[in-house]
């Protein structure tokens, strides 16, 4: 049995849409026999990083801000799996990425070139095996997701941990409300998690069956365009 971690940010932590669909690939994890646990960014309050590398060269992998880090840096010590969940705000929440570069302390700073690129590896102690990405956007076509992919590829490539997946929705302001496919949606998002717990990878039709168009782009900026003279109703 392994554990998964996730750590999202949401401006509305039951309801929002990220929040949705994270919660199914959460539990896909689970039937496939993964214990998890859930963070929101917001409760963990992560500082910037001052970038004076004393988790590297004056206290390897500890961190000196004393913050909601120093709660989740243990559970991530165990976690098999990483889960990153955020919405798209051009490219991300700030919190989200303060926390990312708060993982330093978890790498070893031991340099590598690998491919033409300088990569590093997580340190001993923590069990890391592969991260994944939950992400939903509010403009319609999925390339609007590609920053954040590549932010979470980046990291778990520096890190040499597999990067096994982004389970992305698009236009998430109709796909997940009632005028779109909410149960579709969401049950693929659960049927990715449980993929990759039990066949190691998430199949790309499940990934697909997420990410579906749903209307097309013109007549979803009108959507959008009248839910904001509407008030967001």
């Amino acid at each position: 049995m392994g554990m998964s971690v996730a750590v999202y940010f949401s401006s509305s932590p039951e309801s929002g849409n990220t929040a949705r669909l994270l919660t199914s690939f959460m539990k896909g994890l689970e039937r496939g026999g993964d214990e998890t646990r859930t963070f929101d960014v917001k409760e963990i309050r992560p500082s910037p990083c001052t970038g004076e590398m004393h988790c590297w060269f004056k206290d390897p992998g500890s961190c000196y801000i004393q913050d909601g880090m120093q709660d989740f840096y243990p559970v991530l010590r165990e976690a098999d799996t990483l889960v990153l969940g955020t919405p798209v705000y051009i490219p991300l929440p700030g919190e989200m990425q303060n926390l990312l570069n708060r993982l330093c302390p978890i790498v070893e700073p031991d340099l590598e070139t690998r491919e033409g690129r300088t990569r590093a590896r997580v340190r001993d102690g923590y069990r890391l095996s592969r991260v994944a990405l939950v992400a939903t956007g509010g403009w319609w076509e999925i390339e609007n997701l590609d920053t954040v992919v590549r932010i979470a590829r980046e990291f778990a490539e520096d890190a040499s941990v597999p990067f096994v997946g982004a389970v992305l929705r698009p236009h998430a302001a109709m796909a997940l409300s009632p005028q779109g496919k909410p149960a579709e949606i969401l049950e693929a998002a659960e049927q990715a998690g449980f993929e990759l717990v039990s066949a190691g990878e998430i199949r790309p039709e499940t990934l697909a069956t997420v990410s579906q168009p749903l209307i097309g782009q013109e007549d979803y900026r009108q959507y959008m365009n009248q839910m904001r003279a509407g008030g967001g109703g």
